[in-house]
Parts: structure tokens; sequence; C-alpha cells
């Protein structure tokens, strides 16, 4: 097996087929990269974990169809170094020969008919933007678990229904949930999956390269219900579904509120960081919203304190509430907005963060965080 390929192409591959590599693997050939040259002069790279697979495709000028398994950890960190020439990829016996420039690198070959082959990818339901996906993806998954003693709250739940899709993620204290459009395949079709958070949130940012996703999942009932995979411009990644067990969210959120304030996005994080400075870290940062301002304090009696005011449009009845400051910065990360919308019930009850003010009375936006309040002493 021999290929030539520009060497910021293979690079971008091979880091790019490495992430699904596991840090600590069960059993060694797990950490190996499968590199396999095809009769139609293509190269196919891939890695697979037993839970997440990638494997990406690359159009070679020249190539000897082929098969060889080498560490995939080493073969990214030496593709990232080599100089800005061509590389050639030759296997010599029980070795690999990787050249480039004056650079020459012989690494020790894995037995690749140890390896696990790659599941296939699911029935294709239909495709999305690739930016658009990538956005949701992220504001969601903030407010994922990180525990993975209750798996049920470390992934994002994905509900189809029609050209809608709903993803929503909740650590128990904040819930995050978006919609958006997408161009399903079948017009009735209807699907729920429980993805893994950090899983979901690498695979969306990493497959900004082209214009759509494609995603591919079985409907609801169907089988195979127990993976679901994600392709673009040759890249494609499958992962294991979780339970999809979840809380009841949409009764969690508030339709009528007493209260809203809208303030500008980064002078309120700007203050809320600073206010925090003298916070612990369980400590909240207190919000007291009066007419045309808020008063945000953080820290008390014996400890450091800090106060700011800013500006704020409010309307509604004064609340005084608090929130743990980074739940609260994170939320106002993921917003995407200049304008923050604080919606409020009661001071014991959750506030709902969006961007932007609403264009109309009564409308939903795409976007809501949901932030538990931290009760006050009194």
């Amino acid at each position: 097996m021999m290929f030539r390929v520009d060497r910021d192409v293979l690079a971008e591959a091979v880091a790019w087929t490495a992430r699904s590599l596991p840090a600590r693997p069960s059993v060694p050939v797990l950490a190996g990269m499968r590199l396999e040259v095809t009769e139609d002069q293509q190269l196919k790279l891939s890695g697979f974990d037993y839970e997440v697979s990638a494997e990406v495709t690359l159009d070679l000028q020249t190539g000897e169809a082929g098969v060889v398994l080498v560490s995939g950890k080493l073969l990214a960190e030496i593709t990232r170094a080599l100089p800005a020439q061509p590389v050639d990829f030759v296997v010599e016996g029980a070795k690999a020969v990787v050249t480039c420039g004056s650079a020459r690198f012989t690494l020790l070959t894995m037995p690749v008919e140890d390896y696990p082959s790659l599941p296939a990818m699911p029935p294709a339901a239909g495709r999305v933007g690739s930016d658009v996906f990538a956005s949701a993806v992220a504001q969601v998954a903030v407010a994922a678990g990180k525990d993975d003693t209750l798996p049920m709250l470390t992934g994002v739940r994905m509900e189809i229904e029609g050209d809608t899709v709903t993803l929503a993620a909740t650590d128990r204290y904040r819930l995050a949930v978006r919609e958006l459009k997408w161009q399903p395949n079948q017009p009735d079709f209807q699907a729920i999956a429980m993805i893994p958070g950090r899983t979901l949130a690498d695979t969306a940012k990493s497959l900004i390269t082209g214009a759509e996703v494609e995603i591919a999942l079985t409907s609801a009932g169907g089988t195979g219900e127990g993976m679901i995979g994600f392709s673009s411009s040759g890249r494609r990644t499958t992962t294991r579904l979780l339970d999809p067990e979840f809380p009841k969210y949409r009764s969690l959120l508030p339709t009528e509120f007493s209260a809203h304030a809208d303030l500008p996005t980064g002078a309120f994080v700007e203050a809320v960081k600073r206010v925090a400075l003298v916070a612990e870290r369980n400590t909240p940062v207190r919000l007291a919203f009066r007419g045309a301002e808020v008063v945000l304090e953080a820290g008390s009696g014996d400890e450091a304190q800090a106060v700011e005011v800013l500006p704020v449009e409010f309307e509604g009845d004064d609340i005084n509430i608090a929130f743990n400051h980074q739940f609260l910065l994170e939320g106002l990360g993921a917003i995407d907005s200049d304008v923050a919308r604080l919606n409020f019930t009661t001071s014991t009850k959750p506030a709902i963060l969006t961007g932007g003010k609403p264009v109309e009375d009564g409308m939903i936006s795409d976007y809501r965080y949901l932030i538990m309040p931290i009760r006050l002493s009194q």
C-alpha cells in the first residue's frame, strides 16, 4: 500500500479522525487509525472505540490499494509537524514510512485484522445547514450535565417532528432548549434521540467545513435506535445513543411572567464577571431590579464585597433574585444576541434568558435558557 497527498489535506483529515480515538483504550488496537487506499484512488482514514466512529475520505492523485493500522495519536502529531510539501506514505513489511521533504518517519504497524469494523450508517433522514446546526448544538450542550453517574443528564435530547428539530439539555440547575428548521427526506418524519452531549458538541463543531450536515437516524419505532450518524463533505461519524429517558422539560418552561428586563449583553457579562470576583465557588450573584437600573452584588458580612449598577429597560414588579454566576455567564454566552432578556415570575422560581427583544408580543424565542435561582437567606 502507498499513497501521495498534500500535507495540509492529510494533516487535517488525520487530526479530525484522531478526535474519536480513546485516551485510554480498553485494548491497544483501539488506539490505532485505519488507513485504506481503495481501488478507485481514494484514501479512507477511520477510528472507532465501540461508541464513536469517525471516517474521512480523500481523493488521491497516486495510490496503491491496501490497508494498514498505525498509532493514531502518533500519526496526528507527525502530520501536524511536517513541512508544507507533498507527503508520501508507504507500507514496507511491518512498518509504515512517512516521507515529506527531507523528513522521514518510520511507524510500526498494528494487526489490522484485530481492528473492529466500523458500524454502518443508519438511513439518511434529512439535512440541515452546518452553521445553524453547530450554533444550535453549542447553545444547548452548555446546559448538559457533566456527571457520568447520571448519564440521562449528560446527553442532548433531539426531537424531530416533520421539519422542526428541538434540542434540549439539562443538568437539573438549568435547562437549554433550541428549535430549528431542517429538510427531512420524509415530510412526516418523527424521531427522538438522546445523544451524548460532549460528542454531539464536538461533532457539530467539526462538520462546519461543509455547507450542510446530513443526519442519519431511524424514525421513532424503527430498528437500530441505538445509533445516530452525521456526515458532511467527505466526513462521517456515528455515535451510540443514550437511554431516551429525559425529564418532561416543557412543563418547566413558564409561559407567563410578572416582569422582564432587557440589558446589553456585553455590558451585563462584564459586570457579572467583575462582581463575581469576590464570589466563592457556590456563592450567588444577587440582582436587584428597580425601575431603570439593576444592582449587582456579591459577598456579604466579613467577606469581600462587590457592587455594580447597570441601566436596564425593566417592566413589571421589582424583583430581587440570585443566580450561580457561572451558570448565568454560560447562558449569556450562548444567546448569540447583543441584547439579553430575562423573564421573571418570582424570586424563587426559574427565570428564562433569551436573546433580543421579541419581534411581537407572544412570540416564543427559538432559544430559551432556564436558570434556577438560589434562594436568598432572609
